[in-house]
């Protein structure tokens, strides 16, 4: 049934796992939960649809450009709102 995820290959450079694990830890070990989970979201969406760029255009979907392009465009608009929502945001 989920035989497909075993035949995919996503290449992430090494470096930027790394990257990605320290940011992480450090803001988790300072008490930055909001601040780990918008690094490993914008970490996502960039190799998703930056690192991986020419595996995605290999598949040959039509308007791929344009779907991509917008879907980047409101990824970051989430990032955007969440980074403002999180200024804002009282503590309890």
């Amino acid at each position: 049934m989920l035989e497909f995820l075993s035949d995919v290959t996503v290449p992430v450079p090494m470096i930027q796992i790394i990257m990605l694990m320290l940011i992480s830890t450090v803001s988790l070990l300072f008490g930055k939960l909001k601040l780990a989970l918008m690094m490993n979201y914008i970490f996502t969406l960039h190799w998703a649809y930056v690192a991986n760029r020419d595996s995605l255009m290999d598949l040959g979907f039509e308007k791929f450009e344009m779907v991509t392009s917008l879907y980047y465009l409101f990824g970051i608009g989430i990032i955007l709102v969440a980074a403002f929502a999180f200024l804002f945001q009282k503590k309890d």
